[in-house]
């Protein structure tokens, strides 16, 4: 693991922040050794547009309270179906579920090496495609 130890905390903030507004499926990489515009990705996703947006919403939130963090840049919000937050050190993925099945990030990055998250910050499982 080669992340920086301040791209780890505002992974642990992100991945807590979204679990808090039932993101599923939460996952982080370090990504360092691939990509010299950031650290570590966060990865996670949502059933509909207005829950992507309340889990962006309480992601900028936390980093902002919690680690002082601001995005250098955001893309996406307007649709709802794929929400981008970079902040230099990490990136956040926030997926409408139908784009995360269909773009597989995580078919992606497997390679890079997978950063634990606490329980906690895990996410809800799932919602199968054919349940929604």
């Amino acid at each position: 693991m080669t992340a920086t130890d301040r791209a780890l905390e505002l992974v642990k903030v992100a991945a807590e922040a979204a679990s808090d507004k039932l993101a599923q499926e939460i996952i982080a990489y370090d990504v360092s050794e691939q990509l010299v515009i950031t650290e570590a990705f966060v990865l996670c996703s949502a059933p509909n547009d207005r829950q992507v947006r309340a889990i962006v919403d309480e992601i900028e939130d936390q980093l902002r309270i919690q680690s002082g963090a601001k995005p250098v840049r955001r893309e996406g919000e307007r649709d709802g179906r794929w929400v981008l937050l970079d902040y230099a050190d990490i990136v956040v993925h926030v997926q409408h579920e139908e784009e995360r099945g269909y773009y597989g990030l995580e078919r992606l990055w497997k390679d890079c090496p997978e950063i634990e998250l606490p329980e906690s910050a895990r996410g809800a499982e799932r919602t199968p495609l054919d349940e929604l």
